[in-house]
């Protein structure tokens, strides 16, 4: 049975679409059997997977409203090395249709009931925004992964999200808990990046992952190829960071 993580973060600009990626990408490369979903309305972890939007049947839109079965609308990224629920930003209709059924918060979970056991990993990148289709990712998932940029404005609206994770744990979804907060685009140089870094363990303890993204051009490059920086350059440093980030996942998935 898949271990389902929902990359979250509602602050735009953190590298949350980037982690889903990459991250879905270097457990690909670990030979795990890896499900990408993109609940993001943007659709950039598709296009970042080399898919073309234009071309897609089906998407996360239908699964979601029930027009199509899962398994119909999951494609392979060849290029990323893993299956994608592919998104296009027809995805926003999802938000009116998900308001009027009953019951939808629950609608991703159902969704992903029937290829649950075909998976090692289903990684959800959710939309940068605390609304139905985050509640919805959260609700299916078994961990939330935050991915945080080590500046002042960051530490704002990661309350808000913790916030939410422990209304949903509490009301919907009791085995949700944090996977762990992961540094992003981080520079050693920049002495806030380091305070802020220091505060996060200091409140988080363990639950900060010791694998820290650096700022690093190819990670930024490699969408525009269509392709996860883990495949674009695997020598790169950003390509580096994610595969140990996806070891550090694993070891601690396969200690609990």
């Amino acid at each position: 049975m898949a271990r389902i993580i929902a990359v979250a973060n509602q602050k735009g600009g953190v590298g949350k679409t980037t982690t889903a990626v990459n991250l879905a990408a270097a457990l690909g490369v670990m030979k795990k059997w890896v499900l990408l979903v993109d609940l993001d309305p943007q659709g950039n972890a598709t296009v970042g997977s080399g898919v073309d939007p234009q071309v897609l049947e089906w998407t996360t839109l239908e699964v979601l409203l029930k027009e199509c079965r899962t398994e119909d609308a999951i494609i392979q990224a060849e290029a990323a090395g893993y299956s994608l629920l592919p998104a296009t930003n027809d995805l926003v209709a999802a938000e009116v249709g998900l308001m009027e059924g009953e019951h939808r918060e629950l609608a991703l979970s159902a969704a992903l009931d029937s290829v649950i056991n075909d998976y090692a990993y289903i990684i959800i990148d959710c939309p940068p925004s605390l609304n139905m289709l985050t509640v919805n990712a959260l609700t299916a998932a078994d961990g939330v992964l935050i991915p945080m940029q080590c500046e002042y404005y960051a530490l704002e609206g990661l309350a808000a999200l913790v916030n939410t994770i422990e209304q949903v744990r509490t009301r919907i979804n009791p085995r949700l808990q944090i996977e762990g907060l992961v540094r992003t685009m981080y520079d050693g140089r920049n002495n806030l990046a380091n305070e802020v870094s220091q505060q996060l363990i200091e409140h988080f303890g363990k639950r900060v992952y010791r694998t820290i993204i650096p700022r690093n051009v190819t990670v930024a490059e490699a969408p525009s190829f269509g392709m996860p920086v883990v495949k674009y350059d695997q020598r790169s440093k950003g390509a580096v960071a994610y595969l140990s980030l996806a070891g550090e996942m694993v070891r601690r998935t396969s200690s609990r």
